[in-house]
């Protein structure tokens, strides 16, 4: 579990990524959710747009991808959200 300190400090590292998934019209897909898994290995912190077309609440979306991918949600903000998930060969090294 994060605190607020390295809740803030992932959010700023993740302020000038791009988001690396678009989640649309069909919403969360096994697909989608295997590859923000993997991603979540390689980058530890990923950034995810939830596009116009997409109907379903972001924050529940969010929430969703943490629960089956075992990671946490760093920040929903309107349709972006950042989650992130220590990897086995941690790059992130958080605030205490």
């Amino acid at each position: 579990m994060i605190n607020n300190r390295q809740r803030a400090y992932l959010s700023s590292l993740a302020s000038n990524e791009t988001p690396i998934f678009q989640i649309g019209k069909a919403s969360l897909t096994p697909e989608i959710v295997t590859a923000v898994d993997e991603a979540l290995e390689k980058r530890e912190l990923i950034k995810i747009s939830v596009l116009k077309n997409c109907f379903d609440d972001p924050k529940a979306i969010a929430q969703t991808l943490a629960e089956r991918t075992r990671s946490e949600v760093v920040r929903v903000i309107g349709k972006k959200i950042i989650l992130y998930r220590k990897s086995k060969k941690p790059g992130i090294h958080l605030p205490e």
